[in-house]
């Protein structure tokens, strides 16, 4: 069964169709939440995210941010580079 982030993926992609490039997050479809419309960067979830690497991956809460924060919201990969919404946060 396919989660919303995966039918909200497979639809902007239907949408916007072969010509655009989307640069895509392993494993974190089901985190996906939009895209921006002007630079067509694929929209994921902090909160998702993290709880996809706690289910998945069995991390600890912590291992999971620490992982997030580290080795992927640092991570610039070219003008494609996905937008992490931190939704939900606790300050």
């Amino acid at each position: 069964m396919k989660g919303k982030g995966k039918e909200m993926l497979e639809a902007i992609i239907e949408n916007y169709g072969d010509e655009h490039q989307f640069l895509i997050a392993d494993g974190f479809d089901d985190a996906v939440i939009g895209c921006e419309n002007n630079s067509l960067r694929i929209i994921y979830s902090y909160v998702k995210c993290v709880e996809i690497l706690m289910e998945r991956d069995g991390m600890s809460h912590l291992e999971c941010v620490e992982h997030m924060d580290f080795n992927v919201l640092g991570a610039y990969v070219g003008d494609k580079t996905p937008i992490w919404c931190m939704d939900d946060l606790i300050f």
